[in-house]
């Protein structure tokens, strides 16, 4: 059965989502080759991005921060137009994604659970005054709130946790869902990977450039960039 076939036959397709969705917007990822985890740092990404670090090391955090994990500029792709329009004909219940940018939103999708966070929203750790990613993106240094507390991205760094809503909702998506289209990740994060072990459904298919622990349980498999397999349809 192709893609096609299965997306008309089915009423409640569920989408998850890595980086690798958001590659084609320009975003690099995290484990490929050519990924954020390859690049040259004096700590490695991992270190950089967890929750020690950012409170031993802010002004570092935030120098990283700015320049690798706030991409402003780049807009929704062909996979994101269509995920959007998809949910906007009752075909799509939800998208569930590890990505941290946003651009599901941007393209039109109103039902994203955001298992990382969103660089979207930032709060202040003493007041809860809540500031923009271009707020963090023009400033320097350390983000400080208007009452001097530290300002703090709402993405989960390593070592917190997830999101209690965030994840129950996920879960019980994927849980509803007849068809579940795992795309652009290497399904290697844990705890998220293991949310893909609640789906019942009908139809499982992985979009994804290189091979995955999925691979052998899944109906349909396809190589390929996410975006241009989906504006196919």
């Amino acid at each position: 059965m192709t893609l096609a076939q299965i997306v008309q036959q089915s009423d409640r397709i569920l989408f998850f989502g890595g980086a690798g969705v958001s590659t084609e917007s320009g975003i690099p990822d995290f484990r490929s080759q050519d990924g954020l985890y390859q690049m040259k740092y004096a700590y490695p990404p991992e270190t950089i991005l967890s929750s020690d670090f950012f409170y031993a090391h802010t002004q570092e955090f935030y120098k990283f921060y700015r320049e690798k994990m706030l991409a402003l500029t780049a807009k929704p792709n062909a996979a994101h137009y269509k995920l959007a329009q998809w949910e906007e004909a009752g075909k799509l219940s939800a998208v569930v994604t590890q990505n941290i940018d946003g651009l599901h939103q941007r393209a039109g999708s109103k039902r994203v659970y955001e298992l990382h966070g969103s660089v979207h929203r930032n709060y202040c750790l003493s007041c809860g005054r809540a500031y923009s990613a271009e707020d963090i993106a023009k400033g320097e240094g350390v983000p400080r709130c208007s009452c001097g507390g530290l300002v703090k991205p709402d993405v989960v760094l390593y070592g917190e946790p997830l999101s209690e809503p965030v994840v129950c909702g996920a879960i019980e998506a994927i849980a509803r869902a007849d068809t579940l289209i795992v795309a652009g990740t290497s399904l290697t994060v844990y705890p998220a990977a293991a949310f893909l072990d609640y789906f019942r459904g009908k139809h499982l298919v992985l979009i994804n450039r290189d091979p995955t622990p999925l691979d052998g349980k899944c109906e349909l498999v396809l190589r390929g960039k996410v975006g241009e397999i989906l504006s196919e349809l």
